[in-house]
C-alpha cells in the first residue's frame, strides 16, 4: 500500500494528517500488517488530553497487544466510534476510514519532530 504524501509519521508507525489546528491520528499500514487481524481498540474519550510520545490507547490483534503512542499533544475532540465497533477497519483502510482520533493541537511545533513521507519510507526500507 502506498504511503499518502500528506501525512506525517512516528517511528512507532502512527500517522498524522493536519487540518488547521486539528490533527487526525491513525495507525500506519505497516503497523496493522505486523499486528495481523485487529480485534480490539481502546481509545481515549473526547475531552481527554494526550501527550506526545505517551501511550494514548491500546490495539489488540490475534498476535499481540500493543500501545498506540501519541504523535502530538492536545485535547481529543473526536474518536472514531466506527473503528472501535469494527476494529478490523484498521486492517482494511488504515489511512482512510480507520483513523483513530482527532486532536486539537496544543503545540504545532511538535509536527516538526515527525517524519515526512520520504523519511518514513526510508525507515520502512531500512526495516525490510
Amino acid at each position: 500500500m502506498a504511503v499518502p504524501a500528506d501525512l506525517k509519521f512516528t517511528k512507532s508507525h502512527e500517522w498524522v494528517r493536519v487540518d488547521g489546528d486539528t490533527a487526525t491520528v491513525g495507525l500506519a499500514d505497516f503497523a496493522q500488517s505486523e499486528l495481523g487481524d485487529i480485534t480490539y481498540l481502546e481509545l481515549p474519550e473526547v475531552g481527554d488530553s494526550i501527550t506526545a510520545k505517551d501511550p494514548l490507547g491500546v490495539v489488540e490483534s490475534v498476535k499481540a497487544a500493543s500501545d498506540i503512542y501519541a504523535p502530538v499533544s492536545g485535547e481529543v475532540v473526536e474518536r472514531n466510534e466506527a473503528a472501535i465497533d469494527k476494529p478490523e477497519l484498521v486492517n482494511q483502510d488504515p489511512f482512510g476510514d480507520a483513523w483513530l482520533i482527532k486532536v486539537r493541537l496544543s503545540d504545532t511545533a511538535q509536527l516538526d519532530d515527525l517524519l515526512d513521507t520520504d523519511a518514513y519510507n526510508a525507515l520502512l526500507d531500512s526495516n525490510a
